[in-house]
């Protein structure tokens, strides 16, 4: 699903970046506070290759599949290490807006609540979430998978939660003055 949001914005004109947690090491944070000391994170993996697409990205889209009603412990993870970016550089995010994705295997199996944890997210650094509005997409993309990749092809109220989503997202990017 993220791959189909990133490719309604490349057909909007926009460049994008997929990053996917797939195969990649990203150990969880430690919190030793490292980061806060020496300004960037002592475990050396894969979040490496996340930081400058992160610090560089005018807009993040974060998407989960829901584990045990929630995010999944890969984006847990990333949300937590980028901790190192903030002990860097306070408003990493500030005024940077984002999305959020989200595919349960139940129609109400955490997705919101997964929703609600990447916009805690986005709100404590600074990040501006982007819902896609009342009537359909609320607080953002939502699938109902039923457990197969075939239920997430069909979920037609997931896609219309994310062409929504998905077209809030590229106004505010299209009107929004990021500083440089």
């Amino acid at each position: 699903m993220l791959n189909e949001a990133l490719k309604m914005l490349q057909d909007k004109g926009f460049e994008t970046e997929f990053f996917g947690v797939r195969g990649k090491n990203i150990t969880p944070c430690r919190h030793c506070d490292y980061c806060i000391r020496e300004g960037e994170c002592i475990v050396r993996d894969d979040m490496y290759e996340l930081y400058p697409l992160i610090t560089s990205a005018n807009g993040i889209i974060m998407a989960t599949p829901i584990y045990n009603g929630g995010v999944s412990a890969q984006l847990k993870s990333i949300m937590d290490r980028c901790r190192a970016l903030g002990a860097a550089d306070y408003d990493f995010l500030r005024n940077k807006v984002g999305m959020a994705i989200t595919v349960g295997g139940d129609r109400i199996g955490g997705q919101e609540l997964a929703i609600q944890q990447i916009f805690t997210f986005y709100i404590l650094t600074g990040a501006i979430p982007i819902s896609g509005g009342a009537f359909g997409a609320n607080l953002g993309a939502n699938f109902w998978s039923q457990d197969t990749l075939e239920g997430v092809k069909q979920d037609e109220q997931g896609f219309r939660s994310l062409r929504k989503t998905v077209k809030r997202f590229g106004n505010f990017l299209e009107h929004f003055e990021f500083k440089e």
